[in-house]
């Protein structure tokens, strides 16, 4: 009868001790999180609940796992199992209070500074942190589950005096890798770019849409993901549109006739930007900077808070004032000159001019030509 209680007693007890325990520090959380709504610790914190209630009840496993006496034969596999099991979410544990407490400190940021460009300065930086501290947890809970086997201890050992030469080779062979690493850590706290930016990278726009220690994924206006190493952007140079600023200034080019009434498509422009909302009414201009014997190339400056109004505000500007030449002034658009030609004279055996019709080109009769 006591080979049967015992064991009962001590994994029910320890079932319901860890029940209890976490049932008790959750509530306790829910309420200090109703009390101070003003910081999202709390509420941040319950999300542990889960591997805090695993790692109390395999605390209490393996330390009352010998009284149990629960296949003898099998102690040390199940109590290497329970130590393996304690570790693994000791460190999901400890990650989780570590986001809690970063993903609190940026809220507390935030809600104090309501600058753009410093926000997403500061979400990056927390973003890669929180990326440094799960990868340091990770290996040293992996590097603890291998010490708990014997074998691996004096396999450490032998790893620990040979480190000098082991660290040059991992050096050599991850030189790409730990370049990345350094170029995440350099663009973090560099403020060279952040989450959210507007970058142009190989001729391609798009938003930094993730960030990482070793890779950065921009998304493309089409929806598309380019993902490319950290290390171009502290290696190459590239275009940072959010840079210093959001505010941005673009133009729209257009090729019309000689003819096209300027001060109409001027005043045309001012209406357009008056009725489009991207506008923010900074500054506008039209004015010619370029002409061919056809056509002079028109250029219109519009303004916008962002590169995503902007984009709207030009095309937007290059709908309309097309629209408005197609209907009202057909004739400034661009035309191909199909009058008569003439040659000049001289051109023709008796020094006389030819005639033309309607384009063609009549040469006088010959008397000598074949019947």
């Amino acid at each position: 009868m006591e080979n049967v209680l015992r064991p009962l007693i001590v994994v029910g007890g320890s079932v319901v001790l860890t029940l209890v325990i976490g049932w008790a520090v959750d509530q306790m959380m829910r309420r200090i999180d109703e009390r101070h709504s003003e910081t999202p610790l709390w509420g941040l914190l319950r999300r542990a609940r889960i591997p805090f209630q695993v790692v109390l009840l395999t605390a209490f496993l393996r330390g009352s796992y010998d009284q149990a006496r629960i296949f003898p034969s099998h102690s040390s596999v199940i109590g290497q199992t329970l130590t393996l099991v304690l570790i693994g979410f000791t460190a999901w544990l400890m990650v989780r209070i570590a986001a809690a407490i970063v993903e609190t400190s940026y809220a507390r940021y935030a809600s104090a500074h309501r600058d753009p460009a410093r926000l997403r300065r500061v979400r990056t930086q927390v973003s890669l942190i929180m990326r440094v501290v799960t990868a340091i947890v990770g290996v040293v809970a992996i590097a603890a589950m291998l010490f708990t086997f014997p074998a691996m201890r004096a396999a450490g050992a032998s790893l620990l005096a040979s480190a000098g030469i082991l660290g040059i080779v991992a050096g050599v062979a991850a030189q790409s890798t730990l370049s990345n690493l350094f170029a995440g850590l350099q663009i973090a706290f560099g403020d060279m770019v952040r989450l959210g930016d507007v970058v142009v990278v190989d001729g391609e726009w798009g938003t930094v849409d993730e960030i990482t220690l070793t890779f950065l994924t921009v998304r493309t206006w089409d929806e598309r993901r380019i993902t490319m190493p950290v290390s171009y952007f502290t290696s190459k140079p590239f275009e940072n549109w959010s840079r210093g600023g959001v505010q941005m200034t673009g133009t729209i080019f257009l090729h019309v006739d000689h003819s096209a009434p300027l001060e109409g498509m001027r005043e045309r422009l001012r209406d357009i930007l008056r009725e489009c909302p991207a506008w923010d009414g900074r500054h506008y201009d039209l004015t010619v900077t370029d002409s061919t014997p056809t056509t002079m190339e028109l250029r219109a400056l519009v303004t916008a808070k962002d590169p995503d109004d902007l984009w709207t505000v030009r095309v937007t500007v290059r709908e309309h004032l097309l629209r408005w030449l197609t209907e009202h002034h057909p004739y400034a658009l661009p035309r191909v000159n199909t009058a008569d030609a003439i040659l000049p004279p001289g051109s023709l055996p008796d020094g006389s001019a030819p005639r033309t019709n309607r384009g063609r080109i009549h040469a006088p009769p010959r008397s000598d030509r074949a019947p």
